[in-house]
């Protein structure tokens, strides 16, 4: 006949054996999630790339055609004079 000890003992060790896999299961579900989030977070910057570089085409368009007003020109000129900032200073950096 068990020991009431020895029952109690392996109910508990039962119990541990359950939670550890559950525990392994939220782990694993965990992981999966954390790779989802950096599935959709690459996506995101993605399709932010691709959305900032059709605006850029966009406003070229305009120029060339002529359609835009001055605050939009203004705008555009600002960002090509930020750009051609860049370059100069990557140029210099590599002239180093």
């Amino acid at each position: 006949m068990d020991h009431p000890l020895d029952q109690q003992l392996k109910r508990i060790n039962e119990k541990l054996q359950h939670f550890l896999k559950q525990y392994q299961l939220l782990q694993k579900e965990n992981e999966k999630l954390k790779q989802e989030i950096d599935e959709k977070t690459n996506h995101q910057k993605l399709l932010s790339v691709q959305s900032d570089r059709l605006q850029q085409q966009i406003e070229i368009l305009k120029l060339s055609k002529g359609e835009m007003n001055s605050v939009e020109r203004k705008a555009f000129e600002k960002r090509l004079n930020q750009y051609i900032k860049e370059i100069d200073r990557c140029i210099s950096i590599l002239n180093e």
